[in-house]
């Protein structure tokens, strides 16, 4: 039987627990520049320029975004934040954040990378759960051409066996070390690919635990539908689903990509119609919480109260293994550590990197952050509501 608890996201002293002064005034401006639409616009082309041609201001974004967003530039730079996160009951995803590489000695280095993240939380209960984007050990281009059905080269066929290799090489020694690692969802014309992957690693290794999540974009109209459909399959399969549940993060590309080529946009009509068909996969996920393990990766204040709600209805333990809560690092503290001191399972993204490779997630960050009405207000006024508090109790 599941506790019941009055759970509120507005006690600031527990969200910025973790938080120095410094921290919270960082984080103040950092969020008021980001506010600022023209200056993210800006931003990103300045700050290539500005590393390519040698300008030395990898020290300012190191001090600034990436400190906040980050964990640092490898696993060993990341343990204050790890430690820091656990102590307020917050697990750490560990996010090698490249992508976008066409390199095969870059795909190689990027798959033992992830299996030392897997590694690390073998022997480190903070870090209950490992990540990895398909497009971090794959190139772009081979995986649009699988999902257009196309024919390969013989060359393109050794490389996409080279693929497969580097997943199941992840997969595997994740099932070896017992630790979940997730698969992110990423643009729909590279989706159809990275789903068979995904379910075909989860029919090998989710049959007593689950071991592999896929991801299911709910801002896809869609998605709810090829959650059910998978829970299917995994059902006549016997293995356990694993499904890690967003809202996406390719909306502006995915419609410009569908108007330009004159296909319908996978994307929802409207904002409405992505939260119904979240809160409607929470609810599914909720009713088979035995055959489906998922994680909630959402910011949305509404929708981790329906998941708590749903879990108290149906009697659903707080800590149930098959039920987590996730945000990104950085953001909505008032959610993670709120919901992580209410007893619920909770796990931050950690991404962590070289800081020109981490760039492209970091600018993407600023841009879904301005994209977002009323987030930055949101988290504004909370650090500037704990500023007030912090001051008052002195």
């Amino acid at each position: 039987m599941t506790e019941k608890n009055n759970l509120s996201f507005e006690n600031t002293e527990i969200a910025f627990r973790h938080s120095s002064n410094s921290d919270l005034k960082r984080a103040y401006w950092l969020f008021k520049v980001i506010n600022v639409n023209f200056l993210v616009k800006i931003g990103p082309p300045i700050t290539n320029f500005a590393i390519n041609i040698g300008l030395p201001i990898k020290g300012l974004i190191k001090a600034t975004i990436f400190k906040h967003f980050c964990g640092g530039e490898t696993i060993a730079e990341c343990d204050k934040t790890i430690k820091n996160l656990y102590n307020g009951g917050v697990g750490t995803i560990l996010d090698y954040s490249i992508e976008g590489e066409d390199d095969e000695h870059v795909f190689d280095n990027t798959r033992d990378e992830i299996i030392r993240t897997i590694e690390r939380a073998a022997v480190d209960k903070s870090v209950p759960i490992t990540v990895f984007k398909v497009t971090g050990v794959a190139r772009f281009s081979l995986l649009e051409k699988l999902d257009e059905k196309a024919q390969l080269s013989i060359l393109e066929q050794e490389e996409w066996e080279k693929v497969q290799s580097r997943v199941l090489a992840i997969c595997t020694a994740a099932h070896a070390k017992g630790i979940p690692v997730m698969i992110d969802a990423e643009e729909s014309w590279i989706q159809k690919t990275i789903d068979m992957l995904a379910l075909d690693m989860m029919h090998l290794y989710n049959t007593e635990k689950a071991i592999v999540y896929n991801t299911y974009q709910l801002y896809r109209h869609d998605k709810l539908q090829s959650l059910k459909n998978d829970h299917e399959v995994a059902s006549t399969g016997g293995f356990i689903l694993g499904a890690k549940l967003v809202r996406g993060a390719y909306m502006e590309k995915e419609r410009k990509r569908a108007e330009e080529k004159g296909y319908q946009s996978p994307i929802q009509p409207d904002k409405q119609s992505s939260d119904r068909d979240y809160d409607l996969s929470l609810d599914y996920c909720t009713d088979h919480v035995a055959q489906i393990a998922f994680v909630a990766g959402t910011h949305n204040e509404e929708s981790c109260r329906k998941l708590a709600e749903l879990l108290d209805k149906k009697n659903i333990d707080h800590n149930n293994p098959h039920v987590y809560f996730s945000q990104l690092l950085g953001m909505s503290d008032n959610l993670s550590f709120n919901l992580a001191n209410a007893k619920y399972n909770v796990a931050k993204y950690v991404p962590y990197g070289p800081i020109k490779a981490v760039l492209p997630y970091l600018f993407r960050r600023a841009q879904e952050n301005t994209a977002i009405a009323g987030q930055m207000s949101r988290e504004l006024g909370l650090i500037t509501k704990e500023v007030k508090r912090r001051k008052l109790s002195k």
